[in-house]
Formats: structure tokens, sequence, C-alpha cells
């Protein structure tokens, strides 16, 4: 059977599975499969495939017909331009946090300076802000070892120098240590929320999803916390649910942040919210 039979079968297995991209995953996991480029297979299409590599990929489609997310069958993802490795214990970073990474790479001169990612999982925020800012040294933690452990892999992989990755919970590690810029992409999704059972998310680790109070305990929980580790005037981003801005500013508000904003993502939707440290002024001490 040639790769371009297999494609089109492995497409309509998909659609019938209820994939949102039927075609596009099949070629993602067939160029997997078979080391292959799309380039190579749009060329090449009419050659028959057999054997191991025809078993790999069909396996995978089964995988992926169940529901099994791409990113996790393949072993990798890409985010801001950089080819992570992910697995089970890490959350798929998703084209939506590149709005976060813009947003503070904003509020990040391009003199030295230290940034801090919190839960940072893949390494995927921490090491795009640190290729963005090569003066910068970036600290990425999350509670997991297993986490730590692939962010460690993907910034010796992709060469990336300026980084560092301890295992903490939250800023338990850190001890007084105190950064210009710190990210959080928290758990932030009710415990009974029916999207849990949906799409990629149901095979994604429930602890880095899932939080207390309506999905904002760990949001407000770091919107104080986050004052002791800013210097003065050092900014706070956090991700959260598109339904969560107004909760998360008032939040912060509460926390004595200053220059509060929302901002959206790639869907227009309010899911980013800054506030700065206040900065000290002239009378105050």
């Amino acid at each position: 059977m040639t790769y371009d039979t297999l494609l089109a079968r492995a497409s309509r297995r998909l659609q019938a599975a209820g994939s949102a991209s039927p075609r596009l995953d099949a070629e993602v996991l067939m160029m997997h499969a078979v080391s292959a480029t799309r380039a190579w297979l749009y060329t090449w299409g009419d050659r028959e495939l057999a054997g191991v590599p025809r078993a790999r990929f069909e396996a995978l489609v089964a995988a992926r017909a169940l529901g099994h997310p791409v990113a996790y069958l393949i072993g990798e993802r890409e985010f801001w331009g950089l080819r992570l490795r992910v697995d089970e214990a890490t959350l798929i970073p998703r084209p939506d946090t590149e709005c976060l990474v813009e947003s503070l790479l904003a509020k990040m001169p391009h003199g030295s300076g230290k940034a801090l990612d919190l839960g940072t999982g893949t390494g995927a925020i921490a090491l795009a802000l640190a290729t963005e800012r090569p003066a910068w040294h970036v600290t990425g933690v999350d509670r997991e070892e297993t986490a730590v452990a692939v962010a460690k892999d993907n910034a010796q992989r992709l060469g990336i120098t300026n980084t560092t990755f301890l295992v903490s919970d939250w800023f338990s590690a850190l001890g007084h240590e105190t950064f210009d810029v710190i990210a959080a992409n928290p758990p932030y999704i009710a415990e009974d929320d029916p999207h849990l059972a949906q799409g990629d998310v149901r095979f994604e680790p429930r602890s880095a999803l899932v939080a207390g109070d309506a999905g904002l305990a760990d949001l407000r929980h770091l919107a104080m916390a986050a004052r002791r580790h800013l210097v003065t005037g050092g900014w706070l981003a956090l991700e959260h649910g598109w339904e969560q801005a107004s909760r998360v500013r008032e939040a912060l508000t509460q926390a004595g942040y200053e220059n509060i904003v929302s901002e959206t993502d790639l869907g227009a939707r309010e899911r980013l919210t800054l506030g700065r440290a206040p900065v000290m002024r002239d009378g105050q001490h």
C-alpha cells in the first residue's frame, strides 16, 4: 500500500474519531513513523510502505483515534520556534501561551536581568524567554522531578545555556531570591469543568490543570506570594481561563500591584493578566 493511500485511509479514520485536523495529524504521525519530511511525503507518496514502518504508523494512528495527543505520540511539540521534548509528565505547550512570552518580552529590556517561570513543565516559557534575551538568566521551577528533567534535557539539546531548572513547589526552593519578571501558567481549571473529559486534556497531568476555588486557588496564591520575589517595579504575568480575567485583576489589586492589565490570546479572549510590583516614589520609605 502506498504512502498516499495509507495517509488517506488514516485521515478518514481520524476524522471519524473526531480529530479536528485529521489530515495534519496523519501526516505528522507518518513523518515520525518513517523519519521523513512533509516534502518527501508529497514527492514520493506513490511509493509503497510496508513492514515495521507501516506497522509503526498504523499503531500511532490507532492510538490517535483513541484520543491520545499527537505531541505525546511523537514525543515533541514546537513552541516559539523551538522543538521541545514532551511526555505524559508535562502539559503540552500551546500557541496561546506564546502570547504570554510576547507580553513579557515587552517588559524585559535587552540588558541583563533575571526571570522566573513557575510550573515550567517542558521549559517552554523559560526557554523562549532565554532565547530572546541571551543576557538574562532564566530560572524555571516545577514540583515534579520528571518535568524538571524534561526541561533540562530540552535546554541541553537546544544549546540554551542561560537557564537553570529546579525542583520547587512554587517558590519553596528559591529562598529570598528576587526577579525582574515572573511568569506562570498555573492550574486554573475547576474540578468540575466538563472540558477535562474532552480532547487532549484527558491525557495531560491533572495536577497541572486543576485548582480549587473554582480554578482560582493557585492564581490567588501566586498573586500574593510573588510580591516577595519581585524587585521593585518587577512584573508578574499570569495565564488564566478566559472567564477569570476580572477575578485575577481583583487578586492583583488586593495584593498591591500597579499597572494591572489583561491581554488577549490568539482567539481575542482575555487569557493573560499582568501586574507591576509598586515602584518607590519620592517621599516613600
